[in-house]
């Protein structure tokens, strides 16, 4: 329904004519207030609810066969009625794109127009683009990307045509930039169709589709992909169909095209994440040219475009943290879908090492049961949970060598001393790993051996308890034989019973406390003591390793040993702070001695079914205690006593890290996200602070 601000409705011409549905007491300004149902009432109107005059009010003359009578004239809305409506219209509006410059291919009508209107309806500048052709692919009219403008442009909004091809993704994209300087958003709808059944299907037609649905999308979010880097925002929609997920007779090109944009926007979801930018696909069912000739009559007038619009506007606003997902939307109803697997079963034989067709055969049922399943939402999650399996069964396999020595075995197993020197130049690398700036109010603490002040940080102790540790994967510990690929730090405790000297000679041991079975794979938890040149006790390091697909071996869950994490009050933090990490992070942090290729090689680090490198969880470690010192300790890094946090989600290099801390008594805990993604990357961070009990924030 369309109101000017005076009360009185857009249209003002009587108009006589018959409608098959309409709706009394309800409609879209200030709906759910009780007022709207009232005035209808009252005023004795209707809402219109098909076409010529849908959503605007009508006055009923009479029914009779065939539909209602009724007549459409413009209706002064009573004065006590216009401020509730210009507020609820308001209300309705607070959702806004001011300042974004938004491109959707395919608007010149169907979706792509009632996304281009949207959008400029709140704010967004709008590049509508459409070729104009067929729905086939044939042919080529500017005029229905000129109409949408002309729209768009009468209703006070911003907007310009583009009448390129989307195989031609630049110059869409240039269009954008051209005019407004910025692109943000881009909603890839653009499509054709040329059903024919596999038999008959032409490579042509195979073609001709796949270059305007998949293609096309690559295009265009690839020319605007520097630019929304460059911004650190961006919001990409991939428009999928239900064919795509499960198929249609007919459509082999089409569906093949359309679960291709689903592959293209997890990635694009996953690369583009570090940057701000976020790619969903929509499946969407609206009444368009291409399903005109597939919906039955009365299902093609239900299924407005206008229900799918301000799901895809949602899903493009910068409020909204949804990435990677694929949603369907009809008809008012919007859903998300996930991928559902079975648990399977391990058909290799335990006697030949080998997989047979008759054990495919014997075990098929197994294979497609779905009474015991699981979602998997990540390749590295989909990867490990099947390797998970696969060392399982070996690890319960009665045919395997029973010389095989349990991980338990490794319990207790007490290291010989392993010597750490280290000098002024170890502790300024180590404080520029974990993000210390000379621009810093205390950096230069960190970084100029001849300043007054010159400290270590606290966390540098993690540096000379990793000394000795590579002996775990050296095969030489009875019971430990896995792969650096597959060692993810779960937690580090620290105490600091010393101040930590500016440079000296240390000596380490550690000491395996504990083996635990977590059954997808083993912790193992790691003692450390380090001594300085006197033999007396430095500090105490505890580390909780955890090693994918090493589990099943029957081994305890819990330890007495393990340090316990907090868990942070239901409060809003006392502090906040965030430091951005740059792209070499992790190239810098791993100088100080954790030299995994997990953390440089991408080789390698697909080996442990992670995308890229993965920036050290003690970097973050180190970084969130900074954080600390500064906020809670006045920059004096001496007042730490202990530290203990768990490494949740893995932090990118380049991603920015922000960390909310609570004072508790002589502790601060604290926990660390991800700004980029909104995981949480520490949890149930705390620090222990000499003196701290009776101190202010």
């Amino acid at each position: 329904m369309k109101i000017r601000v005076d009360g009185t409705s857009e249209l003002v011409k009587p108009y006589s004519g018959t409608v098959r549905q309409f709706q009394q007491g309800s409609g879209t300004v200030g709906q759910g207030s009780g007022i709207d149902k009232q005035f209808y009432q009252e005023s004795r109107l209707f809402l219109c609810r098909t076409s010529p005059f849908k959503n605007h009010l009508v006055s009923s003359i009479h029914s009779g066969q065939g539909g209602d009578r009724f007549i459409y004239k413009p209706y002064k809305y009573p004065e006590k009625y216009r401020e509730i409506i210009q507020d609820a219209s308001e209300k309705r509006m607070s959702v806004r794109f001011d300042g974004r410059v938004a491109l959707v291919t395919g608007a010149g009508g169907g979706l792509g127009r009632s996304y281009a209107l949207l959008l400029a309806q709140r704010g967004a500048k709008v590049v509508v683009n459409d070729l104009g052709g067929s729905k086939s692919g044939g042919g080529g009219d500017s005029r229905a990307a000129d109409l949408v403008v002309q729209e768009i442009r009468a209703s006070g909004g911003e907007a310009v045509p583009n009448y390129d091809s989307v195989e031609e993704g630049e110059k869409l994209v240039q269009s954008a930039l051209n005019v407004y300087g910025r692109i943000d958003i881009v909603i890839n709808n653009a499509g054709i169709l040329r059903d024919k059944s596999f038999a008959r299907l032409s490579e042509q037609d195979w073609d001709l589709v796949h270059r305007v649905h998949l293609r096309g999308a690559f295009k265009v979010s690839q020319a605007a992909w520097p630019h929304m880097k460059k911004i650190n925002f961006g919001r990409i929609i991939m428009t999928s169909s239900v064919a795509g997920i499960f198929g249609n007779f007919g459509q082999a090109n089409y569906s093949a095209a359309k679960l291709g944009l689903v592959g293209l926007s997890n990635t694009l979801a996953e690369e583009g994440a570090r940057f701000g930018i976020h790619s969903n696909v929509i499946i969407p069912m609206a009444a368009s040219r291409l399903t005109q000739d597939i919906l039955p009559p009365e299902v093609f007038d239900a299924l407005s475009p206008d229900h799918i619009a301000p799901i895809v506007a949602w899903l493009c606003h910068e409020d909204c943290e949804e990435n990677g997902s694929i949603v369907e939307a009809a008809g008012g109803w919007a859903g998300r879908y996930r991928w559902q697997r079975s648990k399977g079963i391990v058909l290799t034989d335990q006697r030949t090492k080998m997989v047979s067709l008759e054990n495919v055969k014997d075990g098929w049922e197994k294979v497609i049961d779905m009474s015991e399943h699981e979602y998997p939402d990540s390749t590295q999650g989909a990867t490990m949970d099947v390797v998970a399996r696969i060392q399982e069964s070996m690890s319960s396999d009665p045919g395997h060598s029973s010389d095989e020595v349990s991980p338990l075995s490794a319990v207790g197993y007490t290291s010989k001393p392993v010597p750490f020197s280290y000098n002024f130049k170890d502790l300024i690398i180590y404080a520029l790993g974990v993000g210390v700036s000379t621009k810093d109010k205390h950096g230069l603490r960190y970084l100029y051996e001849n300043d007054e002040m010159f400290s270590a940080l606290p966390t540098f102790g993690v540096i000379p308890a990793m000394s000795g540790l590579e002996d775990l994967v050296s095969g030489n510990i009875p019971g430990l034989d896995f792969h650096l690929a597959n060692v993810l730090h779960g937690e580090q405790y620290m105490e600091i019973l010393k101040p930590i000297p500016t440079s000296g000679r240390l000596e380490n041991i550690f000491r395996i406390q504990d083996v635990l079975d977590k059954g997808s794979g083993m912790v193992l938890l790691i003692e450390v003591e380090t001594r300085d040149e006197n033999n007396e006790l430095l500090m105490r390091n505890q580390n909780s390793i955890f090693v994918k697909g090493s589990g099943g071996f029957n081994g305890p869950r819990n330890s007495k040993h393990l340090t316990p994490v907090s868990t942070p009050p239901s409060r809003s933090p006392d502090k906040t702070l965030k430091h951005k990490t740059t792209v070499d992070q992790a190239a810098l942090y791993r100088l100080s001695g954790d030299l995994n290729p997990l953390h440089i090689d991408p080789a390698f680090s697909a080996i442990g079914g992670f995308s890229s490198p993965i920036l050290h969880g003690l970097c973050t470690y180190g970084i969130a205690v900074r954080h600390v010192i500064d906020g809670f300790c006045a920059g004096d890094p001496g007042a730490v006593r202990e530290i203990k946090a768990r490494f949740s989600k893995p932090v990118l290099p380049g991603q920015t890290v922000i960390t909310e801390m609570w004072k508790d008594a002589d502790k601060v805990l604290f926990s660390c996200q991800v700004q980029e993604t909104g995981e949480k990357c520490l949890t149930g961070g705390w620090i222990r602070i000499q003196g701290f009990n009776n101190s202010k924030l």
